[in-house]
């Protein structure tokens, strides 16, 4: 049972659990899940173990260990740590999380991630919002509630870990080189009230402060520049190669067009605007 199951003796339900579905439009999650929650099956039903008593060692309603057995829930990793102890699988149910974590997160936000995840170089302009890998996690929540047409609360839940999953870039090693250059206005907003935001700020100073981070503001009396048509960002890898994205130009797709990439590039440090070190005024 799980040490919160066992404090309260209440078995986790799928109220418990927001944003844990599986988007049955995501091909490939679909058959992860689905193959982890047969194996929890077979396992389970190997040792005898009715899925009521299992949920109770596990400290999960029987209702909820159904559904992730179908395959229509993704386990939490605490799940599948209790799971493998219950079953006594020497780790290889725990293994599966591996997988069953990158499920939760949008195909569009798992394809961006991996390429943050080669990339040696990530060049960002931002003119809206902070950018999502410096946003706290209340930040990014704040701003997926804010958003038209509304998510559900499960969604916002799913898209908050996602855009927090991204930021293992900072976990790297070797360290990649980020430059971020963020308008004057997005960190005069108070997203979220007055706490949160002053939380965001926060953790702009403290992400600043990392040798390999530049971290930039745009002041807002700066003339014209190509960063007012929106988020421009730059993915530079080992081999030369480089993938860039601008909201202002092929309607936001990325390319990997050398000329375009030199062109987003030229944008994030337009000439003649200097946009200073965040902490130096």
């Amino acid at each position: 049972m799980t040490a919160e199951a066992a404090e309260t003796g209440r078995l986790k339900s799928e109220a418990d659990e927001p944003g844990w579905e599986v988007d049955p439009d995501d091909e490939w999650g679909v058959a992860v899940i689905a193959t982890v929650g047969r194996q929890l099956k077979l396992r389970r039903e190997a040792v005898g173990m009715r899925a009521a008593d299992f949920g109770v060692a596990v400290g999960y309603g029987e209702d909820l260990v159904h559904k992730i057995e179908g395959g229509k829930r993704i386990p939490r990793q605490e799940y599948l740590a209790a799971a493998d102890r219950v079953l006594g699988a020497s780790g290889l149910i725990a293994a599966t999380w591996e997988d069953g974590k990158r499920v939760r997160y949008p195909k569009k936000v798992r394809e961006l991630a991996q390429l943050e995840g080669r990339a040696v170089e990530i060049g960002v302009y931002e003119s809206i919002s902070v950018s999502g890998l410096l946003q706290t996690p209340d930040h990014a929540r704040a701003l997926f509630e804010s958003w038209q047409p509304a998510y559900s609360p499960d969604e916002v839940e799913q898209l908050v870990a996602a855009r927090m999953a991204r930021q293992s870039v900072f976990e790297r090693s070797p360290a990649p080189s980020l430059s971020f250059v963020q308008e004057e206005a997005t960190l005069r907003r108070p997203v979220g009230g007055t706490m949160v935001w002053r939380q965001q700020l926060e953790r702009l100073l403290d992400v600043g402060r990392l040798r390999n981070v530049r971290l930039q503001v745009m002041p807002t009396s700066s003339e014209a520049h190509p960063g007012l048509n929106g988020r421009i960002e730059v993915l530079k890898f080992g081999d030369g190669t480089a993938v860039g994205r601008s909201d202002g130009a092929f309607s936001g797709r990325p390319t990997t067009d050398p000329k375009q990439t030199r062109s987003s590039n030229c944008g994030m440090a337009p000439s003649g605007l200097r946009p200073f070190p965040l902490g130096s005024r």
